[in-house]
């Protein structure tokens, strides 16, 4: 009986290390595929502000990079439009003022890296400004 005892307790034990070992093995694997994830956003982050700056204008670029935002002209209305940098509710309609008289949100469905959701916006609001406040949230 005791060797039952001691053989039941031994199994116990390497199956307790299996799943130890198990559980750090997969930690690892998790951990790694976090940090590639984490590289992809970054250089996908990179690549769409090279972008940007890119399509921007020489005045468009100096209020984007001293500012966190860059100007457009509706292409139907010639209302402005200050385009912010950031991911919801970023596009301002100005008055002949520069005052903000209502806010604007359009873009996609899933995740694109900040640069190509505001070049995005640019294009639109610049070549089709009816057909992108159509389909856009409007604020106050």
């Amino acid at each position: 009986m005791p060797v039952d005892l001691l053989a039941s307790a031994a199994f116990t034990l390497l199956v307790v290390l299996c799943a130890l070992i198990g559980g750090l093995a997969l930690a690892e694997i998790l951990a790694r595929h976090r940090a590639r994830a984490a590289r992809r956003q970054r250089t996908a982050k990179q690549r769409a502000d090279i972008l940007l700056k890119q399509w921007l204008s020489p005045v468009q670029r100096i209020q984007y990079e001293r500012d966190g935002h860059f100007e457009v002209e509706g292409s139907h209305s010639g209302k402005r439009y200050r385009i912010r940098s950031e991911r919801q509710m970023n596009i301002d309609e100005l008055d002949d003022y520069g005052r903000r008289v209502a806010v604007w949100c359009f873009g996609p469905e899933r995740y694109l890296p900040t640069g190509d959701i505001l070049l995005a916006q640019k294009i639109a609001l610049e070549n089709d400004e009816q057909a992108a406040l159509a389909i856009a949230n409007r604020g106050h």
